[in-house]
């Protein structure tokens, strides 16, 4: 399969509309991307398999977009590294504080702590 779109990873996605995990992986369907839900708990979120792991992704990825708490972001930032998103790693609100940025940082992971969605130009409102 040839890689015509763009790639998102989604860790923490989830099949609940009124979690951010959820709307998105719909933001991003929307804006054309190939999108893959990662989380330990789900098997399919808005029609797409869900990944266990970031590194069980079968593509490379444009970004990753992280929808966790701290202690299980700083979990994941290893495999996170080992993967790489060669358009940045979005760090949304509530998932970081200073000790997963320093550790990001460590581990040489491209961060970009801002909203995924309002990156797009959308607004996670548009999302019900």
């Amino acid at each position: 399969m040839s890689q015509t779109s763009q790639t998102i990873a989604v860790i923490g996605a989830s099949s609940d509309h009124r979690k951010f995990g959820n709307k998105c992986v719909r933001a991003y369907q929307k804006a054309g991307y190939e999108v893959y839900p990662v989380n330990l708990s789900e098997d399919e979120v808005e029609g797409l398999p869900v990944h266990r792991n970031v590194g069980d992704v079968p593509v490379d990825l444009d970004l990753i977009a992280l929808y966790l708490p701290p202690p299980r972001t700083l979990r994941v930032l290893r495999d996170i590294a080992a993967k790489g998103a060669r358009q940045g790693v979005f760090f949304n609100p509530g998932t970081y504080d200073a000790e997963v940025l320093e550790k990001a940082q460590e581990l040489g992971v491209p961060v970009r702590v801002e909203c995924a969605i309002v990156a797009l130009g959308m607004s996670p409102g548009q999302f019900p």
